[in-house]
């Protein structure tokens, strides 16, 4: 008997309202219980499973989920015959994905698809309304669901209730009221030294540097080491303090017990993307949990913070500011004051033994180097013959843009024609003019070509803004380097008009040089 050989492939995923976690490493009951009916289920129909594919923790509108993906390029490879679960919506949520897969890959890999509970199975061609109509009914679940709960988490938020995943650090989750914080003892000492340190005078990355030497985990490693579900840091820095760790636990309100949320917000219940939100629309609640710092520190901090947040003087910003880059590591360098001159350091170094070899040098140094290398660029470029290169120069671009304009109208067009074939296939279908076999295959054939057009009208346009950018700056190159050439000094107008970023390299020891590579913006 031909199904008595057929190879399953079972898939589980934990539902967000029946999950019940005993461990980290532990299924989900409702995991456990999902496939012990499903090998029931193949044990009677004489089936040989080929695999169990499990994701636990996750949603079926998430199109991340290791094991489904798994499961998908498996099903494209032919490794089995039946796709089984307990239910459609466990497979996916998605109306899109419904018909991409179910309707549409799975019968030209020759996969059949059964849900046990909600009878749908591909085999059974009378029933593939009833499956689209289920695929509707769960993709309108999810928006419900996804206002539903939005709303709730909103009233949640403005009553002051912890409705994060994880508590911040310092604090844990009251095993017995939802929603409350009481103090992690072990990790509040680390916040209260944080504070006490910095109220001494000392510095966020030195604050960092005395933690990390001392072995003190950062806040995701110490999560992770309490047996929460945070993973594995994928490098060997990614364990250490660093000094945006330090910066923003000063200034949080939580360690003073008040409650800040909704920083971030989602961008569609369909994405895990998030967006931050302006600092006026924040969920801000006082006195909802007990505080680890008290009031007098608080402020003693707070007033050092705004204090050591200005710039060298009031109302300005350092020359080089978010421009200049260590060359080994990549960090952007901070800078720093010392008997009333400026440097530029790479912060990375400073926050443990071997972060970073480091860069280090004078603003002064940086602005000579900078302004010696456009006197060179003035000089080279002012030249005669050197003009007449940069005349032939702008000719050759705007002859790319012409090219460049004429690829992306041709690939409009023939997205227009594409997406009117498509369009035109469906028709041909619902006539049946078209099985479904053939829509499928034509179909998937147009739609591949679409989405590789679009990709290139994109990759095209891309290219096109880089030499509008160039010809734009081309066209006033000779007034912008006359402008500046033989400078004294630069200011902060100049270095943004002219430079996109400078990387600094370690001072070589035996020629005492500082390796510089200046990335201009012409």
């Amino acid at each position: 008997m031909i199904e008595s050989k057929s190879r399953v492939a079972i898939y589980c995923r934990l539902s967000e309202e029946d999950r019940n976690k005993q461990s980290e490493t532990d299924d989900s009951n409702s995991i456990q219980n999902q496939k012990s009916m499903l090998l029931q289920y193949s044990l009677e129909h004489g089936w040989e499973v080929y695999n169990i594919y499990s994701d636990d923790d996750y949603t079926g509108s998430d199109r991340r989920r290791p094991e489904f993906n798994r499961l998908l390029e498996d099903a494209k490879n032919r490794k089995f015959d039946i796709v089984l679960c307990k239910t459609q919506s466990r497979f996916t949520r998605e109306l899109e994905l419904v018909e991409k897969y179910i309707h549409g890959l799975f019968p030209i890999w020759g996969i059949r698809f059964i849900s046990i509970v909600d009878n749908a199975d591909t085999a059974n061609k009378g029933n593939k309304k009833s499956r689209q109509i289920n695929g509707l009914v769960n993709e309108w679940y999810l928006e419900d669901m996804s206002e539903n709960i939005k709303s709730v988490l909103t009233d949640r938020r403005k009553n002051g209730h912890h409705i994060g995943a994880f508590a911040l650090y310092g604090y844990k989750k009251d095993p017995d009221v939802k929603g409350h914080l009481i103090i992690d003892e072990e990790a509040a000492e680390v916040v209260r030294e944080v504070f006490t340190l910095f109220s001494q005078g000392y510095g966020k990355t030195a604050i960092a540097r005395m933690l990390n030497d001392r072995g003190i985990p950062n806040p995701t490693e110490y999560k992770r080491l309490h047996g929460l579900r945070y993973k594995q840091p994928k490098t060997k820095n990614s364990t250490l303090w660093k000094y945006f760790a330090i910066s923003d636990m000063l200034v949080n309100e939580i360690y003073i017990g008040n409650m800040v949320q909704g920083k971030y917000g989602s961008v569609s219940y369909k994405t895990k993307q998030n967006k931050p939100r302006p600092k006026d629309e924040w969920y801000r609640v006082e006195g909802t949990h007990e505080p680890i710092i008290d009031c007098e520190l608080w402020d003693r901090v707070q007033a050092l913070v705004a204090q050591k947040a200005k710039p060298f003087t009031v109302g300005t910003i350092g020359l080089f500011a978010r421009k200049a880059r260590c060359m080994n590591c990549g960090y952007t360098m901070r800078s720093s004051k010392n008997h009333g001159k400026h440097y530029l350091q790479c912060s990375n170094r400073h926050v443990a033994k071997d972060a970073c070899i480091g860069s280090f040098i004078s603003v002064d140094k940086l602005e000579k180097a900078v302004i010696d290398e456009l006197n060179k660029l003035s000089a080279e470029y002012l030249d005669k013959d050197e003009l007449e290169q940069n005349v032939q120069f702008n000719n050759d671009l705007r002859g790319q843009k012409e090219a460049l304009e004429t690829e992306i109208a041709a690939y409009q067009k023939k997205i227009a024609e594409y997406t009117k074939g498509i369009r035109e296939l469906y028709l041909d279908k619902v006539k049946g003019i078209l099985s479904e076999l053939d829509y499928l295959d034509l179909s998937k054939d147009f739609s591949t070509q679409k989405e590789r057009l679009e990709k290139l009208v994109i990759d095209t346009q891309k290219q096109l803004d880089v030499i509008e950018r160039k010809m734009l700056i081309g066209d006033n190159r000779r007034q912008l380097i006359e402008q500046y050439t033989n400078l004294e000094h630069l200011d902060r107008e100049t270095v943004e008009k002219l430079i996109d970023y400078v990387l600094v390299g370690k001072k070589d020891p035996v020629t005492k040089e500082v390796p510089i590579e200046i990335h201009w913006n012409f």
